[in-house]
């Protein structure tokens, strides 16, 4: 049995540009960090004795004798990537819902992925994790979606993204004191809207007509480095609210469902009672929305927006990771045995032996 932990993310800048239809034009630039909030995916071999080959438990429960009768979408294409040849049971636990702008989705395939290698005993590694993720949601899937969440949650941490039109992609950790650190992540909130929408129809909204709204992408990217020259120069943090506010108005000139006028009245209360700016996360459109808030406005806020649920979180620099690992008995060999010596197998299997026979009385 293994069980992976996988992060979900936080994008603050440069969201938008870590899609291929922009990057492999002009590059692409993302401000980020994954949270402890995790997504746990538990597998193991499925012992011979079950009707089903494949048992997947999430929101719903599937019983599957092959991999093409699989409902959802990443686990069905996972399990064909990874070809294990075996029957296998796949538990989901997620410490944040699905469809919320965290980067559930992506988190999800890069933890399938890394579990179900290490249940075949093999290693891989965050850049191979990565790369693989991205394209079975991008190239198998087809879905519409950016790059940076597959990163973050293999790599872990808060980072300075790069995407090249060649396709690398590089990973730049952001080096500041840990005083510092803590400062910024006490300054954020994050509350769930109870709105749940589909990531990749809200970037198709703006992703298709990506050249007419070039100057907005232009001015995502930009305030990655502005927001990065905060960080290292040692301004008031305030301003690093201030660009996001900024961030939020350019992305929401992208679509008319990046945002909705439930969301802005939510905004707009927070913003009266002193936070410095803030934005849905992810594509928009629903989910959780972060804010910028001093630490001694908080209380107020929360009184503000008491209606919703409030998430405290912490910056979080592991990445996927396999937290529990047992070797398992090896079925798929006895399975074998049983088929060709039933009494036997049947005693391996079960780990009895026949009585001996009673002693003949004299």
């Amino acid at each position: 049995m293994v069980i992976s932990r996988t992060p979900f993310r936080i994008s603050f800048f440069g969201g938008g540009t870590d899609y291929p239809v922009w990057y492999r034009q002009y590059g692409g630039s993302v401000l980020a960090t994954t949270i402890n909030k995790y997504c746990y995916l538990t597998c193991r071999y499925l012992p011979p004795f079950f009707e089903h080959k494949i048992r997947l438990v999430y929101s719903k429960i599937e019983n599957c004798q092959t991999i093409d009768e699989i409902v959802h979408p990443a686990a069905r294409e996972v399990l064909r990537y990874v070809n294990l040849g075996r029957g296998v049971e796949i538990h989901h636990d997620g410490d944040l819902p699905a469809r919320s702008g965290m980067g559930s989705s992506s988190a999800f395939t890069v933890g399938l992925l890394h579990a179900l290698y290490a249940l075949q005993g093999r290693m891989a590694s965050k850049h191979q994790l990565t790369m693989e993720s991205i394209a079975i949601e991008q190239e198998i899937l087809k879905e519409t979606v950016g790059s940076q969440d597959q990163v973050l949650a293999a790599y872990g941490g808060f980072n300075h993204i790069l995407f090249a039109p060649t396709g690398e992609i590089d990973v730049r950790p952001i080096t500041i004191t840990q005083d510092r650190l803590r400062d910024l992540n006490s300054h954020f909130m994050l509350f769930y809207t109870g709105i749940k929408r589909t990531a990749s129809s809200v970037a198709d909204s703006y992703i298709r007509d990506i050249e007419n709204k070039k100057a907005q992408f232009e001015t995502m990217k930009d305030l990655v480095e502005e927001s990065l020259a905060v960080l290292n120069g040692g301004q008031d943090l305030t301003r690093f609210g201030e660009l996001l506010h900024q961030a939020w108005q350019a992305k929401r000139s992208l679509s008319a469902i990046v945002s909705n006028p439930h969301v802005d009245d939510i905004y707009d209360a927070a913003i009266a009672a002193g936070a410095k700016g803030g934005k849905l996360t992810g594509a928009g459109g629903g989910g959780f929305l972060l804010l910028f808030v001093p630490p001694d406005l908080h209380d107020r806020v929360r009184e503000r927006l008491n209606a919703l649920v409030y998430v405290p979180f912490r910056f979080e620099c592991s990445g996927s990771q396999i937290i529990f690992f047992d070797q398992e008995e090896d079925y798929s060999a006895l399975e074998r045995s049983r088929a060709s010596q039933p009494i036997q197998a049947f005693h391996e299997l079960t780990d009895e032996s026949p009585s001996p026979p009673a002693p003949l009385g004299r």
